[in-house]
C-alpha cells in the first residue's frame, strides 16, 4: 500500500493543495488560456462587441516582430492573433506598473502595423492592427471608467480620421466588486480578475466561453509541468516587486542622507556653490533643498 510518505515532498505539496488554480493575471497563465481557440474566440468577440459566431477563424502569429535594421529594437508581442478579415490584434496581460506603457504600446502597435508589408507592396494591403492592455494597475487615476478604446480623431470635429490603429485598455483595479452589467467585456474582466477558484466556478456558469476559460485553468493548474512553470514565473514577478520597493526605500534613504549633508555643510558656513560641488549637486538642486 502506498502512504503519502512515499512520496517527495515537491509531490505532496501539490497532492496537498487540491484547490491551487492558476490566475490569469500572471501573464503565463493569460498566454496559455489565449491558445484556446474557443476562449480565444470569446474573448476577442467582446472586445469587438460582437457575436462569437461572427469570429469565424482565429490564428496565432509568431510573437516575434521583425527588425528592419540589426540595431532596431526587438518586439516581442504576448498574444497576437490574426482574424479571417487580416485585422490583426496583439493582447498583452500586464500586472507590473510600467512607466512608459503608453509609449510601449505605440511602439509594439506601429511595429505590428508596420510588418504587414514587404518591399514593394502597396498601402493598400495595411489592414487594422489593435493593442488590447489588460492592466492590474490603474493606469488613468483620473476616473473610474475601467475599460476604454482609442482611435485616431480630428481633435476639432472629433471625426474619425482612420479605423485602422485601435488601442483598448482594461484596468482591472478599477472594477467593481458589485458590478452587474449585460456587458461581456466587464464579464471577461471579471473572470481575470477572479482570485480563487469558487469566483472562476460562479462565473464559469454565465457563458459557455468563461465556462471554456475555467475547465482550461483547471486543466493548466492539474499539469505539473505547467504548474511549474507558472510558479516560477509568480516568483519572478514576487522577486521583482520586492527589488523595485528594496530600491525605493534605498533611494529615499539616500536622498534623506544627501538632504541632511547639505544642512550640515551650509551650517558650517559653505557657501551654496561648494555645497553643490562637495555633494555633487546642482547649485538649483542645494537651493531647492535648503529651500
Amino acid at each position: 500500500m502506498c502512504t503519502i510518505a512515499a512520496f517527495s515532498a515537491h509531490e505532496r505539496r501539490f497532492m496537498a493543495n487540491d484547490n491551487f488554480i492558476m490566475l490569469p493575471t500572471v501573464d503565463f497563465c493569460f498566454n496559455n488560456l489565449m491558445q484556446n481557440s474557443k476562449v480565444r474566440r470569446g474573448f476577442i468577440a467582446a472586445l469587438l462587441k460582437v457575436s462569437p459566431n461572427e469570429i469565424e477563424d482565429t490564428y496565432i502569429l509568431p510573437t516575434l516582430l521583425p527588425r528592419d535594421a540589426p540595431d532596431d529594437k526587438l518586439g516581442i508581442l504576448d498574444v497576437r492573433v490574426l482574424l479571417k478579415d487580416r485585422t490583426q490584434m496583439n493582447l498583452e496581460m500586464q500586472v507590473k506598473y510600467f512607466e512608459y506603457w503608453d509609449e510601449r504600446i505605440l511602439f509594439y502597435l506601429c511595429k505590428m502595423f508596420d510588418s504587414q508589408l514587404k518591399k514593394g507592396d502597396s498601402y493598400d494591403n495595411l489592414q487594422k492592427c489593435i493593442h488590447v492592455s489588460i492592466l492590474d494597475f490603474i493606469h488613468f487615476p483620473g476616473d473610474n471608467k475601467c475599460y476604454r478604446s482609442f482611435h485616431f480623431r480630428d481633435d476639432l470635429t472629433g471625426s474619425l480620421y482612420t479605423d485602422k490603429m485601435e488601442i483598448q485598455i482594461l484596468e482591472l483595479k478599477k472594477l467593481p466588486a458589485d458590478i452587474h452589467t449585460e456587458e461581456d467585456i466587464i464579464a471577461w474582466m471579471k473572470f481575470f480578475n477572479g482570485k480563487d477558484r469558487k469566483e472562476f466556478e460562479r462565473m464559469a456558469k454565465t457563458n459557455e466561453y468563461l465556462d471554456e476559460a475555467y475547465h482550461t485553468l483547471v486543466n493548466l493548474s492539474a499539469d505539473e509541468q505547467k504548474r511549474l512553470e507558472y510558479e516560477t514565473r509568480e516568483k519572478a514577478l514576487k522577486d521583482y516587486n520586492t527589488q523595485i520597493s528594496s530600491a525605493e526605500k534605498r533611494g529615499i534613504q539616500a536622498g534623506e542622507q544627501r538632504t541632511r549633508r547639505v544642512f550640515k555643510l551650509y551650517m558650517q558656513g559653505k557657501s551654496i556653490e561648494e555645497i553643490a560641488e562637495c555633494c555633487d549637486l546642482t547649485i538649483g538642486k542645494v537651493k531647492e533643498i535648503l529651500d
